[in-house]
């Protein structure tokens, strides 16, 4: 297989022999975004179907609320930062994991802290409502992107701990 696809676009993967729960674990540990497996006997079929199995790692992190999005009036979540030094720098926005519960108390907590301007140290594009970064949230996600914005983001809860 190797001398087949070598000068061409196709990307060799190696397999290894251990534990499947072992090797999701190291995965989700070294950062990566997932596994994907295949029954070693089975055939390489085109289509869905049983043979392939795709296992997404959760990470979690504790970010800060930089401010909150409406939609007409409704929730649309929040937009999150990470502290680097005494900067905030722009995390993404998550919208999962509310529901009309968790979303009228994270406002009405949110609502005193409303300023002006973005709490980031570089602008962002996005237009929302601002507030002090008083706040901070657990947030589970599959990857991070290359500038560090969290992937399929969820609100897991405040942390009142820190």
């Amino acid at each position: 297989m190797k001398k087949i696809i070598t000068g061409s676009d196709v990307q060799f993967s190696e397999s290894f022999e251990i534990d499947g729960r072992e090797m999701f674990t190291h995965a989700c540990k070294v950062g990566l975004e997932g596994v994907v497996s295949k029954v070693r006997d089975s055939v390489y079929g085109s289509g869905r179907g049983n043979n392939w199995v795709k296992k997404t790692c959760a990470q979690r992190e504790t970010l800060t609320i930089a401010g909150f999005a409406l939609d007409e009036g409704k929730w649309d979540g929040i937009y999150l930062a990470r502290r680097k030094g005494d900067h905030l720098i722009y995390a993404g926005k998550v919208d999962h994991g509310f529901d009309k519960t968790s979303a009228a108390e994270l406002r009405r907590r949110l609502e005193p802290l409303v300023r002006k301007t973005q709490p980031y140290a570089r602008m962002i594009a996005h237009k929302g409502i601002w507030v002090e970064p008083k706040l901070l949230a657990e947030i589970e996600y599959r990857a991070k992107s290359a500038e560090g914005k969290v992937r399929h983001p969820f609100f897991k809860g405040l942390r009142e701990d820190l």
